[in-house]
């Protein structure tokens, strides 16, 4: 009996491609879920902007090392960089929230 598990590719969607057209989905609903998907997606980046061009003023205003503002951040000074250049995908929302709480700011969620 052998343990190996197969973890071989099948199919790859094409980064211009439409998972859902190649997950069955009929071509119109296949489009809309696309769409919705590319939506949320532009929302959660901006939000993740906002958040890190909070922190990277607070960094500016302070006239902070990356140094010290992550020893208040609460994460490692190539987090900081990351942070101020704006790599979003490298972060969840989550973590920005609490990096922006570490040093007293509140972040309000308003859902309408």
């Amino acid at each position: 009996m052998s343990d190996k598990i197969d973890t071989k590719s099948r199919h790859i969607t094409k980064a211009d491609g439409n998972v859902f057209a190649d997950l069955g989905f009929a071509p119109e609903e296949a489009a809309s879920l696309l769409a919705q998907s590319q939506a949320d997606i532009a929302r959660t980046k901006e939000m993740k902007q906002q958040m890190m061009t909070e922190i990277a003023r607070w960094i500016t205003e302070h006239d902070y090392k990356q140094e010290i503002a992550a020893k208040m951040l609460q994460v490692s000074r190539p987090r900081v960089s990351d942070v101020v250049n704006k790599k979003t995908h490298l972060f969840t929302l989550d973590a920005l929230v609490s990096m922006l709480s570490n040093i007293g700011k509140k972040v309000r969620l308003v859902i309408e």
